[in-house]
């Protein structure tokens, strides 16, 4: 790609917005990034026009009186460690931030500004451990969430028990910085006040986690050491953690319900079509409720009941009865029998 500028032309590139080059820009890794440049740099040499990238501008370029490759510098100089991270984590971000807009804007005022770097070395001296380089990363972009209901990072909810889980700011972490025996060099990520669980991510190999894990701490209620913990992994990073969680929520994956992210899986054979009207079934795993010594994981189901919209009032119904026949990983099957939904006497056309 070579955008050059004529020197009779009358269109003044120069002065166009920056926007088209940046997205065009975008596109190119960083290698391609200063290929691009230094071919340009030679076109100049030879031919005389002046390459659009040199003379393109932006509005925080003419805010710091810098060139294009000026402000360029800046940046790599403050964000250039983590250029294998920071393309993915900067969309998800923007992704998250553009959904909660439309779907949960009182989350939005929640959001911190980022962290600096030396905000971030401080941390690093006060824990004496590093972080890692794609948690730093996304911190530089927004330092966590304030202390709020609901939490970012998703909710649960049954008839006794809520969970809601808020992506902690780097200061509140560190003071939850786990020294003890069964959680060494491991940092919580979320925290809910409902429950006091939390995600941590491991800081370096130890006890059995490798460096930036991210996981829920489990109590082996077998062992006679009362420090023995198990683990349930969530994350192989913290990239791996936070991108995979925004595009559940962004691809509706994740279900809204009352301006809050809940974090139910939908299996996509989990459903069943009967005339008009469509059976589909969500599960969450609840690990505060669960164990892995004994085994006992405790899962939470959705089941969301659809009639046609093309259906015609005649088809109107009312759920009398279920019945479960349920058949566990171990062969187990139990069958539970029960009375309909109460105070329900006809499905509309979405009905939870």
């Amino acid at each position: 790609l070579l955008l050059t500028m004529a020197a009779s032309s009358e269109l003044q590139l120069d002065l166009l917005p920056s926007d088209p080059l940046l997205h065009i820009l975008s596109y190119l890794s960083f290698r391609d990034l200063v290929q691009y440049v230094l071919d340009c740099t030679q076109t100049a040499d030879n031919y005389g026009p002046r390459p659009v990238c040199v003379c393109m501008c932006s509005a925080d370029r003419l805010q710091r009186g810098l060139s294009w490759y000026g402000l360029f510098k800046h940046y790599y100089s403050d964000l250039g460690r983590y250029i294998q991270h920071y393309a993915v984590l900067k969309k998800a971000w923007e992704q998250l931030k553009s959904f909660l807009q439309q779907r949960c804007p009182r989350m939005i005022v929640s959001l911190k500004d980022g962290a600096t770097e030396g905000e971030l070395d401080d941390i690093e001296a006060q824990i004496g451990c590093k972080l890692p380089d794609d948690y730093r990363c996304s911190y530089r972009i927004h330092n966590g969430q304030k202390l709020v209901i609901p939490g970012l990072m998703g909710s649960m909810s049954l008839s006794n028990h809520y969970r809601s889980e808020v992506l902690l700011d780097v200061e509140t972490a560190a003071g939850g910085f786990q020294h003890r025996k069964g959680m060494r060099r491991s940092l919580p990520l979320t925290f809910c006040f409902h429950t006091g669980l939390s995600q941590y991510v491991a800081l370096e190999d130890a006890e059995g986690r490798k460096k930036g894990e991210s996981f829920y701490p489990c109590p082996d209620q077998t062992a006679q050491d009362p420090s023995a913990i198990d683990m349930f992994i969530t994350g192989s990073s913290f990239l791996d953690w936070f991108s995979t969680y925004v595009n559940n929520v962004v691809t509706g994956e994740y279900p809204i319900i009352k301006d809050q992210i809940f974090r139910y899986t939908h299996e996509k054979g989990c459903v069943a079509t009967t005339g008009d009207i469509t059976v589909s079934v969500s599960t969450s795993f609840l690990p505060e409720l669960s164990s892995v010594h004994p085994p006992h994981f405790f899962f939470t189901y959705r089941i969301r009941i659809e009639m046609s919209r093309s259906a015609s009032t005649k088809a109107a119904c009312q759920l009398d009865s279920r019945y479960w026949k349920i058949t566990t990983s171990d062969g187990n099957v139990e069958e539970v029998q029960g009375p309909g939904v109460v105070g329900t006497p006809h499905a509309p056309p979405s009905w939870f």
